[in-house]
């Protein structure tokens, strides 16, 4: 049998042709710039300056948290303390807080931001814990992610700090410091949470996010860092950093008297 000429043979489809043309990318994910030693270094120094850090968001219990953290999307966290510590007072608990009603919660935190909405979803969300958790915050991601006005980063405070569960809440500071200094660089939050959940160690998971969240408040922050204060200066690859000589390595029981100032001028 003849071979068959080249007009006779099946043509490759152009879709095929264009799928052969084009090599298939995979998404790539930004590495750490610090070997593990480094960063193990880097969370060995934050626990020795902060021995057993505590989020700055006052509560008395795990409802109280979650109302918290909800209420200080776009707010400070001493702004919120203000606002809550009369609502509390008065409304611990989902029944409480529903006895209410969003018009008197809206009068206790009205010098919060978005304040209408927030205690719109501060109401809805006791709803949701009364009528599908018997009133009790539950411990996993996805049934919190379902609560109205709560996001990932909430969920994962929540689950941390009330559960202690190994989370990473991703907010401002954290998404700056893992691109600044570049211990977890992503475009998203999601990307550095991740990032910083395969390189961070198992022992400084715990608190891993409150160091980084307080480090960049009152030391790698916004306009400008003050590299002067901070303790991993000697490691940091960020270009932006002044100095290679890091601060005295010492416990910090408290906040400073700097620290309280700026937190009390930033709630101002």
């Amino acid at each position: 049998m003849k071979n068959p000429k080249p007009q006779d043979r099946p043509k490759a489809s152009t879709a095929n042709k264009t799928a052969a043309a084009k090599p298939v990318r995979r998404a790539t994910r930004s590495r750490s710039l610090y070997s593990a030693a480094e960063v193990d270094e880097i969370f060995r120094r934050f626990q020795v300056q902060r021995p057993a850090p505590k989020g700055e968001l006052e509560h008395v219990n795990a409802f109280t948290l979650l109302v918290a953290v909800v209420l200080s999307a776009q707010a400070t966290d001493a702004g919120v303390n203000k606002a809550t510590r009369a609502l509390f007072a008065v409304a611990d608990t989902p029944d409480k807080m529903l006895a209410l009603g969003e018009d008197k919660v809206g009068e206790y935190i009205r010098t919060i931001g978005l304040w209408r909405n927030k205690a719109r979803n501060v109401i809805a969300l006791s709803e949701a814990l009364i009528r599908d958790h018997g009133g009790e915050v539950p411990d996993e991601r996805d049934l919190l992610t379902k609560l109205p006005g709560v996001g990932r980063k909430t969920a994962n405070v929540v689950l941390n700090m009330a559960f202690g569960q190994h989370t990473m809440a991703v907010d401002t500071h954290i998404l700056r410091i893992g691109n600044r200094i570049g211990l977890a660089p992503g475009k998203t939050p999601d990307q550095v949470e991740q990032g910083l959940l395969r390189i961070v160690p198992a022992q400084y998971m715990l608190h891993a996010h409150h160091w980084l969240i307080l480090h960049g408040r009152y030391v790698c922050k916004a306009r400008k860092p003050d590299c002067w204060r901070c303790v991993i200066a000697d490691i940091c690859k960020s270009p932006e950093k002044t100095t290679d000589e890091p601060a005295p390595l010492v416990p910090l029981d408290e906040l400073d008297p700097v620290e309280v100032a700026e937190a009390e001028m930033a709630a101002q």
